[in-house]
């Protein structure tokens, strides 16, 4: 089957941290036998404008087209006014493809799934959507949320990675955990002396990201610092994946502060490489794992608990490549 994945998360030559669970999805589906193009929809913006919005980092100077692994990508900008969404709407819904896929994959809605569905009524084939959070957590509550639910219901199956995303008759499919055999590790314990030595604290996010919230492990850290640990608090930016499980491996906790999240997937991705994770309850955090309120001393608590006693926890089944494999093998064939 020919499919076409269009989305506005996807890496781009500047930026190969960005998007990496969708070309991780798209390796997914190529391993199914299907061929893969993807459709990369993005706003047509000045490089000054990227220090507004981490995320778009390296979205300015993205080519029309470039190689990504083994994939060939696509670059169709569109104007965008977040003032007037009707406006970057119609935008968006103008951008056209001229190769016929069979099915279309669109992840995120906004404004993507526009040009998703346009591009699937051309060619009169069904498409899927699906949401990872900012749609649904965000977009849906504000000035945009007719136009976020007209595009979740007419989508020919709703897809959300958590069962906190639940909406509109959607069934949940997580995304996979890809992480490379070599930083597979069993669960680390701490060999310091407790309250006595120094610590590194992951926190797995661009601290400039609101949402992640920097501030609530940075007091978790001063308070640890008061019970006479000595703290060094580890951020991440656009580093490369290796980098990343390197940093895993070398963290003697991950710290998961957020206050929206639809997974998170770093949880996991440290849970492989054998970094304990202490986290808020977020996304689907909840469902598998102990999760804990985010107050500064309940979390210093966890953080000392981890080190103190370690962590027995593996990564669920659902989470793995063979089972979400199957659940979209499944999903591709009902239609």
């Amino acid at each position: 089957m020919k499919i076409l994945l269009v989305t506005r998360l996807f890496p781009i030559p500047e930026n190969v941290a960005r998007g990496t669970f969708v070309s991780d999805h798209a390796e997914l589906l190529k391993s199914l036998g299907h061929e893969v193009k993807v459709l990369n929809v993005l706003p047509r913006m000045l490089r000054m404008n990227e220090a507004r919005r981490s995320t778009m980092e390296g979205v300015a100077k993205a080519p029309k087209s470039f190689n990504h692994g083994e994939f060939e990508v696509t670059v169709k900008r569109h104007w965008e006014f977040p003032d007037f969404p009707s406006i970057t709407a119609f935008s968006a819904s103008g951008i056209s493809e001229k190769w016929k896929p069979d099915l279309v994959i669109c992840h995120t809605l906004w404004p993507a799934g526009y040009a998703a569905k346009s591009i699937a009524k051309k060619h009169s084939v069904p498409w899927i959507a699906v949401v990872h959070g900012h749609d649904f957590d965000v977009a849906l509550n504000d000035h945009r949320g007719k136009r976020i639910s007209s595009l979740a219901r007419s989508a020919d199956r709703l897809v959300v990675v958590s069962n906190s995303l639940a909406r509109f008759d959607s069934i949940t499919i997580p995304c996979h955990v890809n992480v490379d055999d070599e930083w597979h590790k069993p669960m680390k314990k701490f060999n310091g002396l407790f309250r006595k030595s120094k610590i590194d604290i992951l926190f797995p996010a661009d601290p400039r990201r609101p949402e992640k919230n920097h501030i609530l492990a940075l007091r978790v850290g001063e308070e640890l610092e008061t019970r006479g640990w000595k703290v060094g608090i580890t951020t991440l930016k656009k580093q490369p994946r290796t980098m990343v499980w390197d940093r895993m491996l070398a963290a003697d906790v991950c710290l998961i502060t957020s206050t929206r999240e639809s997974g998170p997937l770093v949880a996991k991705e440290a849970i492989v490489c054998g970094c304990p994770v202490v986290a808020v309850d977020v996304g689907d955090m909840a469902e598998w794992m102990e999760v804990y309120p985010p107050e500064v001393s309940e979390l210093a608590d966890a953080v000392e608990a981890s080190l103190e006693n370690g962590q027995d926890l593996n990564l669920p089944q659902d989470f793995q490549l063979e089972s979400v494999r199957n659940q979209w093998a499944k999903l591709i064939e009902s239609l």
